[in-house]
């Protein structure tokens, strides 16, 4: 299993810091997420206008900013200054945290930005690209083959169909799934879907899990980490067990 995943306790990431106790992506809830015991951050990322990559969910500013507007027509000085931190900062800031990196559009320009920040921040080995399209992840495992990427949406369901299958477990170009437990209707993770990437070398890490009933579910499964808004109340439950 890549070192990203591995681990011998379930891990905690706050996600987007732990958007239910502070302002999501912000330096204020890492500070805040880690604060609470959390192993690591998940955090979204764009482009800005002048090709930073810049820590923010959406494409446009104005759910979380006194800005309108995309975030692409934007500098990283005006992003600032909204206090929209650079993936560059953030890794400078946490150099002991994993930190996943979620890629929020579909373009090969943000991966390789991406994988560039991450190589000049010197932490290849504690971050984890992810992204739901393909495309962008295929740019960034060819960029940098020792950084972990987690599998897309694409891969996420051939792997479903093939844990249902119970066909044997198969090397992948991706080292791991950050994925919810439900897509609508359809289960997603699973203690079979779990044992069937464990048997690839491949770890299981679960989004958004925010009550203990469903960490310590998860946990006896086996899954390797717990993504969070509640870092608060998911540490002490994965210290548990």
């Amino acid at each position: 299993m890549h070192p990203f995943f591995s681990s011998p306790r379930p891990l905690v990431f706050a996600h987007r810091g732990g958007s239910a106790l502070a302002p999501e992506n912000s330096i204020a809830a890492f500070d805040n997420g880690l604060a609470c015991g959390a192993d690591g951050l998940e955090l979204d990322v764009h482009l800005s206008r002048d090709g930073q990559v810049v820590v923010h969910h959406d494409r446009t500013l104005e759910r979380m900013t006194t800005l309108r507007g995309p975030i692409a027509e934007r500098s990283a000085d005006e992003l600032a200054r909204a206090n929209v931190p650079t993936l560059a900062d953030v890794l400078a800031r946490y150099r002991d945290a994993r930190v996943i990196v979620e890629l929020k559009v579909d373009s090969q320009e943000l991966a390789l930005a991406a994988v560039d920040v991450v190589r000049r921040s010197d932490a290849v080995e504690r971050v984890c690209l992810g992204s739901s399209e393909l495309r962008a992840l295929r740019a960034a495992r060819a960029a940098e083959p020792a950084m972990a990427t987690s599998a897309a949406r694409e891969e996420v369901r051939w792997a479903l169909y093939r844990s249902w299958m119970r066909w044997p477990a198969r090397c992948a170009a991706f080292h791991g799934y950050q994925i919810p437990e439900f897509a609508g209707t359809t289960r997603v993770v699973s203690a079979l879907f779990v044992e069937h990437a464990h048997e690839a070398g491949l770890g299981v890490q679960v989004w958004t899990v925010d009550t203990e009933e469903d960490a310590r579910r998860l946990i006896g499964w086996g899954v390797d980490a717990l993504i969070t808004d509640r870092p608060d109340l998911i540490v002490p439950a994965a210290k548990q067990g």
